[in-house]
């Protein structure tokens, strides 16, 4: 099995769970809010509408030619309006920083992000690059310049 490195950054939690995979099935691994000494005990106030980085308390290692995409949870999404706006969000294998979490409320009522929630999930993914050339024309196709809803709705 392929891994990803990590270490808990300076100040977190280290008795929380690693991401870990919850079943045999699962995609991606969950995340969880490990929040400062200082927030521990109150947790996040996520206002509707409002947007906030979560601390998991990790910095990782990812191997060249793989990224980590954070995606919501889907719980979270659908039962308190709880997402992440940038999905997927994008960890590169050369960064080496706190790993943290986006969030957004879109819910209605405000919502608390307590110390050890599962917060999103980490979708080890490969990554291919590609070099970009600047030609005079581009290549014919059946559905050519239609964007956003040309295909029809059914």
């Amino acid at each position: 099995m392929s891994v990803v490195r990590f270490v808990w950054d300076e100040g977190a939690d280290e008795n929380l769970s690693p991401p870990s995979y919850e079943t045999d099935g699962a995609a991606g691994a969950d995340l969880r809010a490990n929040l400062p000494i200082d927030e521990r005990h109150l947790g996040i106030l996520l206002g509707p509408m409002e947007r906030r980085i979560v601390p998991t308390g990790l910095r990782v290692e990812i191997p060249p030619g793989f990224e980590i995409q954070i995606r919501p949870r889907s719980g979270l999404a659908l039962k308190y309006g709880v997402t992440v706006p940038n999905t997927p969000g994008t960890i590169d294998s050369d960064y080496r920083g706190p790993l943290g979490v986006l969030l957004v409320n879109l819910g209605l009522e405000p919502y608390i992000v307590h110390h050890g929630d599962r917060i999103a999930q980490a979708v080890i993914a490969p990554v291919v690059q590609f070099g970009f050339e600047r030609v005079e024309a581009l290549g014919e196709t059946a559905r050519g310049p239609g964007g956003f809803g040309s295909t029809g709705r059914k």
